[in-house]
This record gives C-alpha cells, structure tokens and sequence, in this order.
C-alpha cells in the first residue's frame, strides 16, 4: 500500500495514533453501551446570552485581543494578523442539516459582523470543529488562508478551498503570523470509514510579541509538556473543557476541567481560556457542568489565571510577559 504521510511517533504512513497511548480505541461497543445506558442530564432547548461589544479593529502589538464565538470557535486579533479557528455557525454539527446535535444558544458573533480573517485554523476533521457550510461561506466572502493538519486538505480541497497542511511541530508563516502545528491527544472521522485517516492538533501562532496556543480537542497526556519545552509557555491558552462525561468513554480523547487545570499548569500558560462547551450536547454532563467544575479546580489547584469567557465577549490580553 502507497504511504501517503511521512513515518513518526504518530504515524504509519497511512493512519496517524497517538503516541505510547495504553487506552484502547473505542468502538461500535463502546459507543452502544454508552448510549443505552443512559444518564445524560437534559440541557435547555435554547439559552440567550446577553450581547457583547464588537472585537476591536486593532491591538497595540504587545496585546491579542481574543473573542469567543462558540464551541472551539475564537476571532484572535494580534498585530500581525486576525485568526479564525474551527469556525462552526451551522444550526447542527452534523454531516446533515436536518439531525444530529444541534446548537443550544445562537453564536456569540454572527457571521455578518465577522471581521475578515487572514487565516482560519482547523484542528481536525470533526463536524464541530470543520463545518464545511461555514468554510463554504468564508471562502466565497473573504478566500483567507486556510492550515490544517495532516490529511484535511482534501476535504475542504472539494469545497474550492486550498490548504496549507501541518504535521505536529511543522511551521508555516502567514503575513507576519507564525503558525506552528502542535500535538494532541485524539482521534479523527468523518464517516464509519476514514477513521483517523487524517491528523489532529493544535496550534502556537504569534510572532515576535508573544504566542497563543489554540490546543483544538484532546485528551490529558505528557505533550502539554513537550510543547512548553520546544516552544515556550504561551501567553495564552485556549484549552477545552467540555465534552468529558462519561469518564470511562471520554477520557482517552477529552480533558474535563481538572485535568485542563494541569494542562495549563504543565504549558506554563500565562492565562488560559477555557472552550468546547456550552454550545452542542456531546456528551453526558449538564451544560454548565464544565463552568462549575472549572472553578472547582482552579480552587483546588490554587489557579488564578484559568477561566472563560461569555459567548461573544473579547477580552484583551497582554503578550511578551515570560521571561
């Protein structure tokens, strides 16, 4: 069989996995016994949010100013350039539009009052985090640049969309922008038949200022770790909270808020922004679940600098603060 991707720690040439992982991948088993044994806590048919003021046109070049759409979905505006990552505006995170999950509270921006973003990031291939209605649109308004990981770009490449690819820790400068493809701990599939026949990660982008870490979807592991080690601690984090119920099913690939807590401790993040949840019932726990557990730990862990942000709401953060 022809390799298609380069042989590493995490791949074999022709499916990737995550490296010195003991816990078994989960199957058609799995999955049916987790959703017949019930214990999903019902969420609210709709949640309004209050509104928020627009995203700044520009930053000093020594702050990022970070909006929260929904889901995994952030506007970052540094001095170098605006990012957009794993978009999602679509009613339903699904291959259809008429079922699967669909959302519990409206975008915190809408589509009409995004600003033109220089690159949209995608993490991997999960409808949740690559909403190919959204892409669709993005291409057709503003054609950014768009980076991906390994194996992605043939799917948006149907769209009319040409992607840059990353492999973990490969680099890529977009304007003034430096993105580099970081590690995590999940898996990939679009349908019952490309399973992990494409990359997932996260990103470090930045410049001379200072970086922000967008971690995409994982599970806890030693590569939050690696990444300060090769990297640097970012200034920021933006790490995933949400979709973790029930552990036995989601740990392999989902962090709850404790273990987020470590994952910033471990970065040496000089803030972390919390996302993935809120927005699309996933998994089994109540929608504010991960909110309350986030503060539970951050207590416990004698974190201060660790929190979220409302849907919509941009906060401005300072960069360069590490030494």
């Amino acid at each position: 069989m022809k390799q298609r991707f380069p042989l590493s720690d995490h791949c074999d040439g022709q499916n990737f996995f995550n490296p010195g992982s003991s816990r078994p991948a989960r199957g058609l088993m799995q999955v049916l016994r987790w959703r017949l044994r019930g214990g999903r806590v019902a969420w609210p048919a709709g949640v309004s949010d209050p509104a928020a003021a627009p995203p700044p046109d520009e930053v000093r070049a020594d702050t990022v100013a970070i909006t929260f759409i929904n889901q995994a979905s952030f506007l970052i505006r540094l001095s170098g350039g605006v990012v957009l990552t794993d978009p999602i505006f679509s009613e339903r995170c699904s291959p259809v539009s008429w079922a699967g999950p669909r959302r519990a509270r409206p975008p915190g921006l809408a589509f009409a009052d995004l600003p033109r973003p220089d690159v949209v990031l995608l993490s991997h291939n999960h409808y949740d985090h690559m909403d190919l209605p959204t892409l669709r649109a993005l291409q057709a308004r503003d054609a950014p640049r768009f980076v991906t990981m390994l194996g992605n770009a043939r799917t948006l490449a149907r769209l009319g969309i040409v992607a840059t690819e990353l492999d973990w820790w490969q680099e890529v400068s977009v304007g003034k922008l430096r993105i580099i493809g970081t590690p995590a701990r999940h898996f990939s599939a679009r349908t019952p038949f490309d399973r992990n026949r494409a990359l997932w990660g996260g990103f470090m982008v930045g410049g001379d200022a200072g970086m922000v870490l967008f971690a995409g979807d994982s599970g806890a592991g030693a590569h939050w770790g690696d990444i300060r080690t090769r990297l640097g601690a970012p200034d920021v984090a933006l790490l995933p909270i949400g979709a973790y119920e029930p552990r036995w099913f989601m740990a392999a690939v989902h962090m709850d808020p404790a273990e987020a807590v470590q994952a910033h401790l471990a970065l040496g993040a000089r803030h972390s922004v919390g996302m993935h949840f809120g927005t699309f019932q996933l998994t089994d726990e109540a929608i504010d679940a991960p909110l309350l557990a986030l503060e539970a730990a951050r207590q416990q862990a004698g974190v201060d600098r660790f929190d979220t942000l409302g849907f919509g709401e941009t906060r401005v953060f300072e960069l360069g603060g590490h030494g």
